[in-house]
């Protein structure tokens, strides 16, 4: 088995917030992040397929195709965004590192051929990143 990783980037707003907490509960909670003019990082994306190498080509996937891929399914729909209000398939979510990564990975899932989908490793700060194998 063969792992394979491409790394795409992107910058984003959010705030840490669940509407069904007090603003107070919500600042004990989350702190910082859950400034009501949200924040922004310069997250990475880290996503990594297995499988076996096709004989004739060698590769596990194209890479090109994968960048595409993660491109138009996810970053084109990421970058400079603010994840709270702009982003349809993180609606009624807390836009947690975490849950960011696990929707990415479940969106991407469904269109890789050839292949399966190991991990998406979300990078939200130089000291934090998230890891999401699924469910």
């Amino acid at each position: 088995m063969i792992y394979l990783t491409r790394r795409e980037r992107f910058n984003a707003a959010h705030r840490l917030f669940q509407p069904a907490l007090s603003e107070e509960e919500n600042q004990r909670l989350f702190g910082v992040c859950a400034n009501p003019n949200y924040h922004g990082h310069n997250y990475q994306l880290l996503v990594t397929v297995r499988g076996i190498p096709d004989a004739r080509t060698g590769l596990v996937m194209n890479l090109k195709e994968l960048s595409q891929l993660i491109r138009s399914e996810i970053i084109d729909h990421l970058d400079h965004k603010n994840l709270n209000l702009e982003v349809p398939f993180l609606q009624g979510m807390v836009p947690s590192c975490e849950n960011v990564a696990k929707a990415i990975f479940h969106r991407l899932r469904p269109h890789l051929k050839g292949c399966e989908l190991h991990c998406v490793k979300l990078i939200e700060t130089e000291n934090n990143y998230v890891e999401y194998f699924g469910d």
